[in-house]
C-alpha cells in the first residue's frame, strides 16, 4: 500500500490542475516568444504581456501552495489519522472547542470540573443548608410549610396619638367602663408613647368636672399593671409637672388638682411611694412644688387609709337628698342677692345632678300647685302671686296652656255695702 501511494505521489502529473496550468504556461510562453521575435510591440500588446506575467506568477504560487497541502493530507493519511472536512460536524465542534489551541494549557477542565453551564460544583462537594431570605424575589411563601399570619398594627405617631386618645377618653367620661378602654388600648400600638395616654387623660379631666377627675383616677388605677406600668405612670406625671406653667393658663387650679391626682395614684399603687422623694430639693418651678406639696399633705393626712376615695368629693348622684336640697336653697339665695344668672348656672352645673334640677323650680309647677294652700298660710297673697307668675311663664312659652289653666285660684269673698249690715254674700 505504501509503495502505491509513493508511486502515485512521484509519478508524472498529467491530469487535474497541474497538467492544465502547465499547458497554459507553455502556450503563453510561445506567444510571448513570437511577439519578442518580431520586435513590433504596440502599447496594448505590452500591457497584455505584463498582465500575462502577473497571471503566470499567481498560477505558480497557487500551484506551490496546493502541492504543500496535498503532501500534508497524504502524510496524515499515511500516519493513520484521516483528514476531516472543514464543513463536517466534527470540524465545527473542533472550531468551537474552548480548549487552548496554543499548546500552553495543561489540558485540564476549567475550575477543576466545577464550572461551566449546568454544573453544580466539583464531584464530592457538600453544600450547607441555605437559609431562606424573605426578600429574595424567588422566595415562595406558600412552599415553606406551615405559614402563620399575624396582624401588624403600625405604631401611632404623636399626631395620630392625639386624634385617637381624645375620643376614647371623652367616651369613657360618658359610659365609665374601664374594661372597654383596656380593650381599645390593647388594639392600638402605642409603642414608646404609651405614657402619653395617662398624661392626656389627666389633662382632659382638668378641664372637665370633678366626676371626670374621679373617673380618670379610677381608670389609671385599673390600667396600672395591665396596660400601663408604674414607669409609664411616673413618666406621665413627670411630664405634667413640667407642663404646669402652660396648664394653669386654662385651669388656674391645675397645681392643686395635679397634686390630688398624684396622691390618689400613690394610694392606688399606680405609682410608687418613692415618686415624691425623687423631687425633694430638685424642683425649681413654683407650680410643680405646689403640686408636690399638695400630694404630700394628702398622703400624710390619709396615711391610715389605703385609698383616697373622696379626694374628688362625692359624685352628684351619690349625694344625700337633704344635702342637695340644702345646696339648691343656697344657690337660690345667692342668686336673689347677686342677681348674676351666669354664676347661678355655673353653680348648678358643678352640682352635677341633672336628675335633681326639678328641685330648683320646686319640682315643677304641679308640685307648687299641690302645696299652695299650705304655702298661703305663711304667704297670704301666694295665690295672686302664683297666678301672676304662671301667666308670665305662659307668655314666655315656658309652660303650656293646660298647665296654666290647672293653677288653683283662691275663692274671693264679696262683701255687701255698709247698708247691708256687713254681711257676706253667699
Amino acid at each position: 500500500m505504501a509503495t502505491e501511494i509513493e508511486a502515485w505521489t512521484t509519478g508524472p502529473q498529467n491530469d487535474g490542475v497541474f497538467s492544465f496550468e502547465q499547458k497554459q504556461d507553455e502556450d503563453d510562453s510561445e506567444d510571448l516568444n513570437e511577439l519578442e521575435v518580431n520586435g513590433n510591440w504596440t502599447p496594448q500588446e505590452k500591457a497584455l504581456h505584463e498582465a500575462r506575467l502577473k497571471a503566470k506568477a499567481k498560477r505558480r504560487l497557487r500551484k506551490s501552495s496546493s502541492r504543500d497541502s496535498t503532501r500534508e493530507s497524504l502524510s496524515d493519511s499515511v500516519s493513520g489519522e484521516p483528514s476531516t472536512d472543514p464543513h463536517s460536524p466534527k470540524a465545527k465542534a473542533a472550531v468551537n472547542d474552548r480548549k487552548s489551541r496554543t499548546g500552553k494549557g495543561r489540558g485540564l477542565p476549567k475550575k477543576g470540573g466545577a464550572g461551566g453551564k449546568g454544573v453544580w460544583g466539583a464531584a464530592g462537594m457538600v453544600y450547607e443548608v441555605e437559609e431562606l431570605d424573605a426578600d429574595d424575589p424567588n422566595y415562595d411563601e406558600s412552599a415553606q410549610g406551615d405559614t402563620v399570619y399575624a396582624t401588624v398594627v403600625p405604631e401611632l405617631d404623636e399626631r395620630e396619638l392625639e386624634k385617637t386618645i381624645h375620643p376614647i377618653v371623652q367616651e369613657y367620661f360618658e359610659h365609665g367602663d374601664t374594661k372597654e378602654v383596656q380593650m381599645l388600648l390593647k388594639e392600638l400600638n402605642l409603642g414608646h408613647h404609651k405614657f402619653e395616654f395617662s398624661s392626656r387623660a389627666v389633662s382632659l379631666s382638668l378641664e372637665g368636672k370633678a366626676s371626670h377627675r374621679e373617673l380618670t383616677s379610677r381608670l389609671l388605677s385599673d390600667l396600672s399593671g395591665k396596660v400601663l406600668s408604674e414607669s409609664d405612670m411616673s413618666r406621665a406625671f413627670d411630664k405634667m409637672l413640667k407642663e404646669l406653667p402652660d396648664l394653669i393658663l386654662d385651669t388656674p387650679e391645675a397645681p392643686q388638682m395635679l397634686g390630688q391626682f398624684i396622691a390618689r395614684a400613690i394610694a392606688d399603687h399606680a405609682i410608687p411611694m418613692s415618686f415624691l422623694d425623687c423631687y425633694k430639693g430638685k424642683v425649681d418651678c413654683d407650680h410643680a412644688r405646689a403640686a408636690l406639696d399638695r400630694a404630700s399633705v394628702l398622703l400624710s393626712m390619709k396615711r391610715e387609709i389605703m385609698r383616697l376615695d373622696n379626694v374628688w368629693g362625692v359624685g352628684g348622684g351619690q349625694r344625700p337628698v337633704k344635702h342637695l336640697i340644702k345646696e339648691m336653697n343656697l344657690l337660690l339665695k345667692e342668686y336673689l342677692v347677686s342677681g348674676e344668672l351666669s354664676e347661678a348656672e355655673h353653680c348648678l352645673r358643678d352640682l352635677e345632678v341633672p336628675h335633681f334640677h326639678h328641685e330648683l323650680v320646686y319640682e315643677g309647677f304641679q308640685r307648687v300647685y299641690d302645696e299652695l294652700p299650705e304655702i298661703s298660710l305663711d304667704v297670704p297673697h301666694a295665690h295672686s302671686i302664683m297666678e301672676t307668675f304662671v301667666d308670665l311663664c305662659f307668655q314666655e312659652q315656658v309652660i303650656t296652656k293646660q298647665l296654666r289653666d290647672s293653677c288653683p285660684t283662691r275663692g274671693r269673698k264679696r262683701f255687701v255695702s255698709e247698708g247691708d249690715g256687713g254681711l257676706v254674700k253667699s
